[in-house]
C-alpha cells in the first residue's frame, strides 16, 4: 500500500506561538489512521494544513501527492472532510442537500446509495432542521461520502450520536478501508479509535509523541499489565516474571511486562501445589491508560 498522506517535519505557527512543532506521519492506502491528543495539543491545525485551509510554517505535507495548498479542484474532488460542526441549509431535505453537495462532483455517489451508507433512508424527505444532533451528524458524513473520496478526514465524527448509532458509523468506516479509502480520524472517544485505527498517532503540546498500533502504543511505556487473585491459601508464592505490588486485605495484586509467560508461571504453580486462585484475573493496559500516560503532566495550549 502506498502512502497518501505524507506529513514531514511539519511546522505550524502564529506569531511566537507554535502549535505544530516538528510532526511527522504518514497514512496508507485503506488505512485508518486515530490521531489523539488533549485540546490545544496540534491536531486540528495539523488537520487543517492537510485540508489546505492553513498553510504551514515549515516542513512539507502531500495528500495525493499534491501540495494540499495548490492542488486545486483535482485533489478537492478526491478528498472527503467531516467537520467537528457544519452549517448546512436547514431548510432543504436530506435529499435534496446530499444531491446538492454531490453535484459539485463528476464521480458522484447516488443519493441513495449515500443515505443507505449512513443509514439514513427513513429520513430521505424530511428537513435537515427537524433531524435530531445525532441524524445531522450522519448527513455530514453522508455529504463527505458523496464524492467516492480516496482521502477522509474525520474530525469527531460521532459527537453527538447515541451508542447504537456510533457503533453503525463505526462499520461504515471500517468498511471504508476495503474500499482502498485513507482515513485520519480525530476523536475523544477512546474506545472508537481502538476499535478502528490500525495505527495511532498520539500528538501533545505541538508535537507527536508515539505512534503505533492501538495496543502496542508507546513501545517505551513502563506500564505492566497486572495479574490478581485472591489469596485463600497459606504458601508463599514462587519468584517469577512479575513484581509483586501493595494490596488490601486478601487481595494479591503483581505486574508483569511479560502476561503470557506470567500466567502459565502461576497457573502451573497453582495447579501442582492444588490451590485455588479464586477471582483470577488479568488486566493488560488499555489505550486509554497509555494515552494517559503519553499526556499527563502537560498543559493545554
Amino acid at each position: 500500500m502506498r502512502d497518501v498522506i505524507e506529513v514531514h517535519e511539519l511546522v505550524k505557527r502564529y506569531g511566537s506561538m507554535t502549535a505544530v512543532d516538528g510532526v511527522s506521519f504518514s497514512v496508507a492506502e485503506g488505512e485508518v489512521v486515530g490521531m489523539l491528543g488533549p485540546n490545544g495539543a496540534g491536531k486540528t491545525t495539523t488537520i487543517e494544513v492537510l485540508e489546505g485551509i492553513r498553510a504551514p510554517t515549515g516542513g512539507q505535507v502531500r495528500v495525493l501527492g499534491h501540495d494540499p495548498a495548490r492542488g486545486g479542484r483535482h485533489l478537492k474532488t478526491q478528498v472527503g472532510v467531516v467537520l467537528q460542526s457544519a452549517g448546512i441549509d436547514g431548510a432543504l431535505t436530506v435529499a435534496e442537500t446530499i444531491a446538492l453537495y454531490a453535484g459539485f462532483y463528476r464521480h458522484r455517489r447516488p443519493v441513495a446509495e449515500a443515505l443507505a451508507e449512513v443509514d439514513l433512508e427513513e429520513c430521505a424527505g424530511r428537513r435537515v432542521a427537524a433531524l435530531s444532533g445525532g441524524q445531522r451528524r450522519r448527513v455530514d458524513l453522508a455529504l463527505a461520502l458523496a464524492a467516492r473520496p480516496r482521502v477522509l478526514f474525520l474530525d469527531e465524527p460521532t459527537t453527538g450520536l447515541d451508542p447504537a448509532a456510533r457503533r453503525r458509523t463505526w462499520d461504515v468506516i471500517a468498511g471504508l478501508r476495503g474500499q482502498g479509502v485513507a482515513v485520519l480520524l480525530t476523536s475523544h472517544y477512546l474506545e472508537e479509535v481502538q476499535r478502528l485505527a490500525d495505527r495511532v498517532v498520539v500528538m501533545h503540546l505541538g508535537r507527536l509523541v508515539a505512534e503505533g498500533p492501538p495496543d502496542r502504543l508507546g513501545g517505551g511505556s513502563e506500564l505492566a499489565s497486572r495479574i490478581t487473585f485472591r489469596r485463600t491459601f497459606t504458601d508463599e508464592l514462587p519468584p517469577g516474571p512479575w513484581e509483586r505490588l501493595a494490596a488490601a486485605g486478601t487481595t494479591v495484586v503483581l505486574a508483569t511486562e511479560d502476561a503470557t509467560e506470567a500466567m502459565h508461571a502461576l497457573t502451573s504453580w497453582a495447579v501442582d501445589r492444588g490451590v485455588e486462585l479464586e477471582g483470577l484475573e488479568l488486566r493488560r493496559p488499555s489505550l486509554e491508560d497509555r494515552y494517559l500516560e503519553l499526556t499527563e503532566g502537560g498543559h493545554d495550549r
